[in-house]
This record gives structure tokens, C-alpha cells and sequence, in this order.
């Protein structure tokens, strides 16, 4: 038998979905260990050798594949617990990284203070030498200014070196010769060259994801090197991939060399499972949702394609590489109920994590979370979480839920958890309101597909809410994440500056330069062992309206470059143009500018298959457990509701709320106003009872 693992490492919980050439794949999930994750992950792959009857290391020696997602990079961002960075930079703009674009975040906001800069102002040094925008040499680089910084950065124990040029996008030659010293005189220091990382105009945008690269670096080194060596030592000789923030994967060596494209490591693969589940009832658009233990994420996803961002933010600080336009807010399981100042109820962003947890896991701790309220309120059983791996603590819910929120507003732990329920399923509501409304989606027209082992308790709220007529919980929901990364594909992003008026293109050159990139990712497929049939490459041109702020980004097929059709290119932007933005200046025959150019290739890889189930009997009840008292919204109280058994096949079955539906890794809670369905592939269907087809 062989494997292959998906493995995504949460705040919480460590989650698994494991494939085979003989079996269905299978789910399986450990607390996380956040002080070393990769401990979470080998803990995790124990539990599934003694499912298999298998010891470690004859688990070990079956698997082709590990695709992992991780968090590490995000942590360290932030918490701030980064590496210490020093900076090279040209002389006379090294504030460049703390005056930011000269624009306040919040105008209006007098005592609003900046994020405080990655790099102090004492670690970020100039060196004499200048090109200008053209790239010509101006100024000679000054070699003595750069050894002369590194011996400093020796003295001040810098772990990581970003060397950001002014117009070295145009021409790299001074940050190369840079960089050969650093790599002589210090080749310790982890070392992010600007050239190479993110060669594109913008100088704020490209000097501020060159620090944020050299300043998580060390912490993903050291993480990779842990999980590594434990691999190792558990004789592992497989394939190892690292899950990347725009939904692809990557090698670790890749990893290591960019690993600020693994910020949002994690979150990035529910795009590509989400597209999995939708398009089995003959739909392209989606908006995912995945509450974990700790956050809350959401993602939309049209015509097939995860909506992408070039320039986005984490923590504040500026990452111009692309990712998924991914909302992420601090609602989770493990998100605390507290009263802030004004006396009002408020859940999270603080999490009682995986350790001590909330107050039902009876490890410790005593603030009150949402997996709390969830259990009062009935959805949970607490015999029967995580298939009774983890026994709950009602009683202790109980207790936190009456000292730090039922006494301080004057009201019984009942009422007190229903508050907690409505405000976190606000709170998310809202999260999916950014990445729709804000976009200028409208989310009623998109099926949401529910993840995460909380997800599908809040789902029904959340849409309600937002009024979504149908939503989607997967049969490996609790999973999410990791499903999707045995679903994505094997991805890099390259971009280079080529500032032109659309009229004045030197079409040979930008054809040579799309060729080299392409080239450029060919070379990495190679050493990821892809066939030249599964390469695919998407070209993309970033365009604007001449002097205008921000362009347009659009894919281009590569031969209306070779055949140097400059109406057809001005004709595809200005439709994007209005597409985007709702109108275009094409009538008023303006000025397009070319500044990007984008190549993303792509090697394609073999996806897990789902076994379609036969039908149940028409009638639910033989799936029916128990029945038991829970909060029901719609009409305000508590009632007692069907409980059934969502792990039995119930392909075909209609299921009427209110009721629950529980599986090992996950319970469903239908309310009073919504249905459930089962598709062939085990996946939940539930549409709101009126809404017809």
C-alpha cells in the first residue's frame, strides 16, 4: 500500500488526510505543539501507523508524498518574533522602510501610530553607488561601505542581511556584488537579495517583502531543519512539498530561498479543495470558509480561479509577492468571550489555543471560548468529541462561562453562551463580507463551502446572516486545508519589471523576457521531477492608464505577443479595466502603459479520487443516535433535536432541521430554517427550506 499525507498544521489542532491506492482516504487529527510543530506532526503520523498496523518507519518507507502547510512564517510575523535584520540599502533612503508611502493608514486618526519597522533605524545602513531609473550606473558601488557594514552587523549578532538597491529591478549588478561579500564575509547570516526575490518598480513595496523575507527566514530554516531530521530519523525517502500563500506548492529548497511565500501556508489550500466540491454539482464559484481553533479564514473563488492579490499585507507590513486574497480574523474555537471597557460582549482575537485550550478540555484552563458556549448550548457532546478521544468538561464550561461573562452583565450561563454564539457568528459573517462585498461580489450568489472542525456549528448563522441559500460541508471538513493540498498543484510566480507605452513596445525583447522566465521555471520543474505534458504556463501583463496609480493585472496569451497585436492587447486591458474598476477610458483613446510582467508556472499533480457512495435508505432514521436538548435560534430557546450519525452513508437522504449531524471530527447544526442533503460523495448540501432549486 502507498501513501499520500496532506498535513496542516494549525493553532489548535494538527490535521491529516491520508490517500492510498486501495483505500478511501482517511482523516486523522493531534493537538499541535506549538513550541516545536513538527513534534504535532510525528505524533500524527504514529496515530495513523497504528491504524494501519503499520510501525513508524514501515509507514515511513510507503509514502510518496508529504504536502505540509505551516504556519511558522505567519507566527513569527505576527508575534514579532522574527530574526534580528540589518539592512543594506542605498545611501540617503534607508527611512525608506519606516516612512512607508507617506500615507497614514487612518487620515483621520491623529494619535495613530506606524507599525514599528522590521529592521530599527540602527541596523539599516546606505552604501554610496547609485544607478538611475534606466539602470545605468551613476555611481560606482562602494565597495569599502559594505565591508565595513558587515563587520558591524557582526558586532550587533544580525541573524539575517537584506540588500535592497534603489532601480536595481533595472539592473542588478551593484546588489550581486553586494551580495558576493556578504556571502564571503558573513556567510552565516541568512541572506535576501531584492534582485532576485522581487525584481519589479515600487521601491517601498520591493524593500519592505525583501526585510520581511530575510526576517523570517532563520525561523522557517530552523523549523524545516527539525522536520527534516525527524523524517530522517524515521526513515522517510519520499517527496516533501511546502504549501505556498498563492495555492501552490513548492519544494523546500524553494521554501528556504522564499520563504516569505509561505505567509500564508495554511489558509492557501482551501481555494483549491473548495473548487473540488462545488464543481460535483456543475458550479466554478465559491467562497470558502474555514474556522479552526484559532481563526477564521475566508477565500472566493471565480470562474475556477482563486482571486489572487500582487500587493496585500500581513501584520501591516507590505508583501508584494502573490497570494490569495485570503481574510483572516482572530474567530476560532478557541476564541475567549471577554467584556471590554464599555461593558460589552466581545469573542476573541485572543485563543485559549491547543494549550491549555478552553475550559471544557480540562487542561488547565479558565477563560471561557466558543468551543465552551458550543457545548452549553448543546451542539456538542461532550462524550463524543473527536469520537470521544477528548472527553469535555461541561461543567468547567459552565464555570468560566458564569465568572467572566454571566455575572459581570447580569445574566444566566445560558443566555450568556447564546451571546457568545451570536457575536462570533457576526464577527464572521463580516469576515466573509471582506472578501465579497468589499471586492464587489455579492455573497448570495456564490455557495459557501464550510470548513474546519467548528465551521459547520456557526454555518447556518453565518449565512442566515449574509442570506446565502446553500452551503457546503465536505466529508473532510475538519480537514480542509490539508485536502487541499494534495489538490494544488506544483506553482511559481515570476515577475520583472518592463515600464513601456503600449504603443512603443520593443515586442522581441518582451517576448525574450517571457521566454526566460518561462525558462527560468522550467528549471524548477525539472528538479521537481515534473513531465514537460503536465507543465502549463499562465502569462500575466500588469497594465495601467498612462500616470495612473495602480494597473490592471490579466492574463495574455503568448502569441498575441509573438504576433505584436497591440490592438488586442489594449482591447483585452480595457476590459478589464471596466470589469474591475466599472469603467474604461478606451472611447477617450488614453495612454496604456505596460509595468509587470508575469509568468506563473505551473506543474500539474496527481489528485486523490473519492469512491461515489450508493444510496441510503430513504429514510434518515436508521442513522438516528439519540436526541438531545439544544439552543435552537429561530425559536429562541431550547429544544430537544434528532442527533444522527453523519459518519454512516447517507448518500440520498433529506435531513430537516432543526437537528445535528455529528462525525468523529465534526458536528453539523441545522437550524430550524434549513435541510440537509447528502451528494454521492458524502459531502453535506444545505440550502435554507423555502429557497426550491
Amino acid at each position: 500500500m502507498r501513501f499520500n499525507i496532506g498535513i496542516d498544521v494549525g493553532g489548535t489542532f494538527t490535521d491529516f488526510l491520508v490517500t492510498s491506492d486501495q483505500d478511501d482516504p482517511k482523516i486523522f487529527k493531534v493537538l499541535s505543539t506549538p513550541k516545536d510543530p513538527s513534534i504535532g506532526l510525528i505524533n500524527g503520523l504514529t496515530d495513523i501507523a497504528e491504524f494501519y498496523q503499520l510501525s513508524l518507519k514501515e509507514l515511513s518507507a510507503s509514502i510518496d508524498t508529504i504536502v505540509h502547510g505551516t504556519t511558522v512564517t505567519t507566527n513569527a510575523t505576527l508575534t514579532l518574533q522574527g530574526a534580528k535584520t540589518g539592512l543594506l540599502t542605498t545611501n540617503g533612503v534607508k527611512d525608506a522602510l519606516e516612512m512607508r508611502r507617506g500615507i497614514r493608514e487612518e487620515q483621520y486618526n491623529n494619535r495613530f501610530t506606524n507599525v514599528p519597522p522590521l529592521v530599527p533605524r540602527y541596523l539599516r545602513k546606505g552604501v554610496r553607488g547609485r544607478l538611475n531609473y534606466c539602470g545605468d550606473e551613476i555611481e560606482a558601488l562602494n565597495v569599502e561601505d559594505i565591508k565595513q557594514q558587515i563587520e558591524f552587523f557582526k558586532t550587533e549578532g544580525v541573524e539575517a542581511l537584506a540588500i535592497c538597491f534603489m532601480n536595481s529591478f533595472a539592473n542588478q549588478t551593484h546588489e550581486d556584488q553586494a551580495a558576493e561579500l556578504v556571502k564571503e564575509q558573513f556567510p552565516e547570516a541568512y541572506l535576501t537579495v531584492s534582485s532576485e526575490l522581487l525584481p519589479s518598480i515600487r521601491f517601498y513595496d520591493r524593500i519592505s517583502s525583501t526585510v520581511l523575507n530575510s526576517y523570517v527566514g532563520p525561523k522557517l530554516k530552523s523549523y524545516l531543519d527539525q522536520l527534516t531530521q525527524r523524517l530522517k530519523d524515521i526513515e522517510f525517502e519520499g517527496v516533501l512539498l511546502i504549501m505556498q500563500s498563492n495555492g501552490g506548492v513548492m519544494s523546500p529548497e524553494t521554501a528556504l530561498s522564499s520563504p516569505a511565500l509561505t505567509l500564508l501556508s495554511g489558509p492557501a489550500a482551501a481555494p483549491k479543495a473548495g473548487l473540488q466540491y462545488v464543481r460535483a454539482h456543475d458550479k466554478n464559484d465559491c467562497i470558502t470558509v474555514d474556522m479552526g481553533g484559532t481563526s477564521f479564514d475566508a477565500a472566493l473563488v471565480k470562474d475556477g480561479l482563486a482571486v489572487v492579490n500582487n500587493q496585500g499585507e500581513i501584520n501591516r507590513y507590505r508583501i508584494s509577492l502573490p497570494m490569495l486574497d485570503i481574510v483572516t480574523i482572530g474567530s476560532g474555537g478557541g476564541s475567549i468571550g471577554w467584556i471590554d471597557e464599555g461593558g460589552l460582549l466581545r469573542m476573541g482575537p485572543q485563543s485559549a489555543g491547543a494549550d491549555p485550550g478552553p475550559a471544557c478540555y480540562n487542561k488547565g484552563g479558565t477563560h471561557p471560548a466558543c468551543t465552551d458556549a458550543d457545548l452549553v448550548l448543546g451542539y456538542l457532546d461532550p462524550e463524543f468529541f473527536a469520537g470521544g478521544k477528548i472527553a469535555l468538561n461541561k461543567e468547567a464550561s459552565i464555570k468560566a462561562i458564569e465568572e467572566h461573562v454571566a455575572k459581570p452583565l447580569g445574566m444566566s450561563v445560558r443566555e450568556a453562551a447564546v451571546g457568545m454564539y451570536r457575536i462570533i457568528n457576526n464577527d464572521m459573517a463580516q469576515g466573509v463580507r471582506e472578501i465579497s462585498i468589499k471586492r464587489g461580489r455579492d455573497p448570495r450568489e456564490f455557495p459557501m463551502v464550510v470548513a474546519g472542525g467548528a465551521g459547520p456549528i456557526h454555518a447556518c448563522m453565518i449565512c442566515n446572516e449574509l442570506d446565502v441559500p446553500m452551503f457546503i460541508v465536505p466529508r473532510e471538513s475538519s480537514i480542509f486545508c490539508a485536502a487541499g493540498m494534495l489538490m494544488s498543484d506544483l506553482e511559481h510566480d515570476f515577475v520583472h519589471s518592463f515600464v513601456s507605452p503600449m504603443e512603443e513596445v520593443d515586442w522581441q525583447q518582451l517576448l525574450t523576457l517571457v521566454e526566460s522566465m518561462q525558462a527560468e521555471g522550467d528549471k524548477l520543474l525539472t528538479t521537481e521531477r515534473i513531465d514537460q505534458e503536465n507543465r502549463r504556463y499562465i502569462l500575466n501583463l500588469d497594465c495601467r492608464y498612462l500616470k495612473q496609480f495602480h494597473e490592471v493585472s490579466f492574463p495574455v496569451d503568448v502569441d498575441i505577443i509573438k504576433q505584436k497585436d497591440t490592438a488586442k492587447l489594449a482591447a483585452i486591458f480595457h476590459q478589464q479595466h471596466l470589469d474591475m474598476y466599472g469603467y474604461s477610458l478606451e472611447e477617450e483613446g488614453s495612454l496604456i502603459e505596460l509595468i509587470n510582467v508575469r509568468m506563473k508556472c505551473v506543474g500539474i499533480t496527481a489528485k486523490p479520487s473519492y469512491k461515489e457512495e450508493a444510496k441510503a435508505p430513504a429514510d434518515p432514521s436508521f442513522a438516528l443516535k439519540s436526541n438531545r436538548e439544544a439552543y435552537v435560534p429561530e425559536a429562541g430557546e431550547f429544544q430537544v433535536i434528532p442527533v444522527y450519525d453523519g459518519d454512516k452513508t447517507l448518500h440520498g437522504n433529506e435531513i430537516d432541521g432543526p437537528a445535528i449531524i455529528e462525525q468523529v471530527n465534526t458536528t453539523i447544526f441545522l437550524s430550524a430554517n434549513y435541510k440537509c442533503e447528502c451528494d454521492k460523495h458524502g459531502s453535506f448540501v444545505i440550502t435554507v427550506k423555502e429557497a426550491g432549486e
